[in-house]
């Protein structure tokens, strides 16, 4: 679902909660403040100050709640997350396949063979 919360640091679901999320919303599975620039909509670690709101102000630490009037909770998918799913595949299809250090013998097990280690 599109618009479904999803908690910034755990990924579960926020469905339960009140919206909009008050400056005190915790996850309920791990506890997360939720109030938090990971959590906004205008999160963005391409921009300045990580924020394409150019009127906030800055936030240092992007994972504790804060008082920012331009928070928005982002709905859909989470950001900030690591490569897995479609994001691995398209990494996967751009660059030619797994990691060599993920492949069976990879890499390093054909420097080996090269320099006669095994």
């Amino acid at each position: 679902m599109d618009n479904e919360l999803f908690c910034w640091k755990c990924h579960a679901s926020l469905a339960a909660l009140p919206v909009p999320l008050s400056r005190r919303a915790e996850c309920p599975a791990c506890n997360a403040e939720l109030h938090v620039c990971r959590q906004c909509r205008h999160y963005d670690t391409a921009k300045a100050k990580q924020c394409r709101e150019l009127a906030a102000d800055e936030v240092n630490d992007k994972t504790r709640a804060n008082f920012c009037d331009w928070f928005q909770a982002r709905t859909g998918a989470v950001s900030g997350s690591s490569p897995s799913g479609g994001s691995r595949a398209a990494l996967d299809a751009l660059f030619g396949g797994p990691a060599p250090e993920a492949a069976p013998g990879g890499q390093r097990s054909d420097l080996d063979k090269l320099f006669g280690q095994d």
